[in-house]
């Protein structure tokens, strides 16, 4: 299902803080979604304005930017991490339809264009959550998806799997991060340098694995 919704002026209002610095942002994907915490983690490419730089910014509205894994031009694709304000905590939790994030899903200034593949059901309940919180529904469609999900780490070498699974196992990704890569080394018994070297390969793999065959 892919929605563009107009988004109401109260919505438009909480949502301004997002575009100071940016024109718009797509979820590439949903990384983790804890409803209970009220946090995700992304990974989302920012269109950011004229003359604004991606190193002098940390947050967008209530987006951390953990770090920046691809620039070119004015579009920057970052691990996010979002988090919900305590007032906005339940709402969010009832956004746990058991729905599956897709694409397109972008957000700009007065309009929002969200995919999510679901049961029927789920997917009803979330237009009329849509309809009640965030805007008018101007166009909605519908096509039966095929959803398989595949071992991504398959495209990795057995090393730089083996790099990736350390540094997720230890914390490496978690926000605040709670470990380093100089400790990440040690623990594989090799330099930071070629650690680092073979973690950011995986993780440039993996990014272009996500991004083939989105438009530009």
């Amino acid at each position: 299902m892919t929605l563009e919704v107009k988004l109401y002026e109260n919505s438009k209002k909480e949502m301004q803080p997002l575009f100071e610095k940016i024109h718009s942002y797509e979820i590439l994907d949903a990384l983790k979604i804890d409803y209970e915490e009220g946090i995700c983690v992304d990974l989302i490419e920012f269109h950011l304005k004229e003359g604004v730089l991606i190193d002098d910014i940390k947050t967008i509205g209530k987006m951390e930017i953990m770090s920046i894994l691809k620039s070119e031009g004015v579009k920057h694709t970052c691990l996010v991490k979002y988090t919900e304000t305590e007032d906005s905590r339940d709402l969010f939790k009832e956004t746990d339809l058991d729905l599956i994030s897709s694409i397109p899903s972008v957000v700009s200034e007065d309009k929002v264009t969200v995919t999510f593949i679901g049961e029927n059901e789920n997917l009803k309940k979330f237009i009329d959550m849509v309809k009640t919180h965030a805007g008018e529904i101007v166009n909605m469609s519908f096509k039966r998806a095929v959803y398989e999900k595949h071992d991504i780490l398959s495209i990795l070498t057995d090393k730089q799997r083996d790099i990736l699974l350390t540094a997720h196992k230890h914390g490496y990704y978690e926000y605040p991060r709670k470990i380093n890569t100089d400790q990440l080394s040690k623990k594989v018994d090799i330099s930071k340098a070629t650690f680092v070297q073979h973690l950011r390969k995986a993780e440039g793999r993996i990014l272009d694995e996500i991004l083939t065959g989105q438009p530009e």
